[in-house]
């Protein structure tokens, strides 16, 4: 990336580090609403990341969500992998969610099969 492209990035783009739980609460206050929200961070935190995208989100934000599949080990009720519990819990959340439209789309590459799930807020 040239110079002048780089300082164009710089200008839109807020880095933040750190666990996302603990800086949502700043994005929040500062920042809301979003109108596209992409979740792909530790599995066993989604269901958070889903309730703050909510709160982050006005009618018509659109939000997506990855490795909803698992290599279909999301259906696994007794399974112990902390991942596949944070998919299932977060699954559960948006299908029981009164306040979005979803579905999930299963994909198929390279890496074995798994997913996405993307939501639209009412």
């Amino acid at each position: 990336m040239g110079a002048f492209a780089q300082r164009l990035v710089e200008k839109r783009l807020d880095l933040r580090l750190g666990q996302a739980l603990s800086t949502l609460p700043q994005i929040a206050a500062e920042n809301s609403p979003f109108d596209l929200i992409f979740i792909d961070a530790d599995k066993p935190n989604n269901p958070d990341y889903f309730k703050w995208a909510l709160k982050l989100s006005r009618p018509g934000s659109l939000i997506v969500a990855d490795n909803v599949v698992r290599n279909g080990a999301v259906i696994d009720a007794t399974s112990s992998d902390p991942s596949v519990q944070g998919m299932r819990r977060f699954n559960e959340l948006l299908a029981s969610e009164p306040r979005i439209n979803a579905t999930a789309i299963q994909t198929v590459g390279s890496k074995g099969y798994d997913g996405f799930a993307i939501a639209i807020v009412n």
